[in-house]
């Protein structure tokens, strides 16, 4: 759960990202800004709209301090260029004169990214399910030609047995839940590790790693319509269904039937491994453990509290025993199939 942390941005913090040091920090890239800046949704990191005086305007993200190293980011920004060479419809950093995609600036790490428009793709149709699956493919495809150093892989460690223990080392849990937690806790992992056990030996290749919907924008027309992916901020070694999953939605049939058409797309590019569907509701729940630690280690930051009020209550933790408990019952379910 934890990654390297590199000395230089032990002593940065965002409460010091000022709308001024933002834009020193880009004119520092040689990118001129008329001074409009936009600060956009995101809480991982700090990311910007900023409008530039001879050119469309640009995404400037601010790397959280601590979280990745270096090389890791570097590793990220490659991948990603690699997508590009194989004209899949993803969002680059911009590289300067001298080959450099990630900057420093008063100890903040920074990339800068043309700005892609789009809206949400429509989940109900077969035909733009299908397109996604093709794209998805294709990432994967190019994905498994090597293999991430820097960047830890999504698995039962990372995702479930490190959260476990630094929440409760922590002490986030209210005393009089910690029992009834702890355990259900104890029997969610244990119905991961079977569901790792039925799917087998998967093979781990470069993901997207957040692939929800809110992270594919789609182009109606031109020669670039269709779906474009952005942010891979959490990209990841893991089994190729992590991209996939997280495109589902509603009741059992209609899940199948989503993964159905996807699958058309996807298997035009990259063979899917059946036995994956065994990690569907396993991935569901180590993701449930890791975004309760993730919002636990983020706590000290202002915007936290903030945007995600309800968290740490009584009432938040009594629902997560009860999603729990649901989601050690699906998991020893038979698996999503497609139809």
């Amino acid at each position: 759960m934890t990654e390297q942390i590199l000395p230089e941005t032990l002593a940065v913090s965002f409460a010091d990202l000022t709308p001024d040091l933002v834009l020193d920090a880009v004119d520092s890239c040689g990118m001129h800004c008329d001074g409009r800046l936009l600060a956009l949704n995101s809480y991982e990191n700090r990311v910007y709209q900023l409008a530039l005086d001879d050119a469309p305007p640009v995404i400037a993200k601010f790397y959280r301090p601590q979280r990745w190293t270096d090389a890791a980011i570097l590793e990220e920004h490659q991948f990603v260029r690699e997508l590009v060479a194989q004209e899949i419809p993803v969002v680059p950093a911009l590289v300067n004169a001298t080959g450099d995609s990630l900057h420093q600036y008063h100890g903040y790490r920074f990339a800068l990214f043309p700005r892609q428009s789009g809206r949400a793709p429509e989940i109900g149709d077969a035909a733009t399910l299908e397109w996604l699956g093709r794209f998805i493919g294709r990432i994967h495809a190019v994905g498994a030609t090597q293999t991430y150093h820097h960047r830890p892989a999504i698995d039962q460690h990372t995702f479930g047995i490190a959260p476990r223990q630094w929440l409760l080392e922590h002490d986030f849990i209210p005393p009089d839940l910690l029992q009834a937690y702890t355990s259900v806790l104890q029997q969610a992992l244990d119905g991961i590790a079977r569901c790792y056990e039925r799917a087998g030996d998967v093979a781990m290749l470069r993901l997207h790693g957040d692939c929800h919907m809110g992270n594919v924008l789609w182009l109606e027309s031109g020669e670039q319509a269709g779906p474009h992916f952005v942010d891979f901020d959490d990209s990841r070694m893991g089994p190729g269904i992590q991209d996939l999953w997280m495109l589902l939605s509603g009741n059992r049939a209609e899940m199948q039937s989503q993964l159905t058409d996807i699958l058309v797309g996807y298997e035009d590019f990259f063979d899917f491994e059946p036995r994956q569907l065994h990690l569907i509701e396993a991935l569901r729940t180590l993701r449930l453990l890791h975004y309760s630690a993730w919002l636990a280690q983020r706590w000290d930051d202002p915007a936290f509290p903030a945007a995600f009020p309800w968290f740490n209550s009584q009432r938040y933790w009594q629902d997560r025993i009860l999603e729990l408990r649901e989601q050690i019952a699906l998991m020893d379910e038979a698996p999503l199939w497609p139809v």
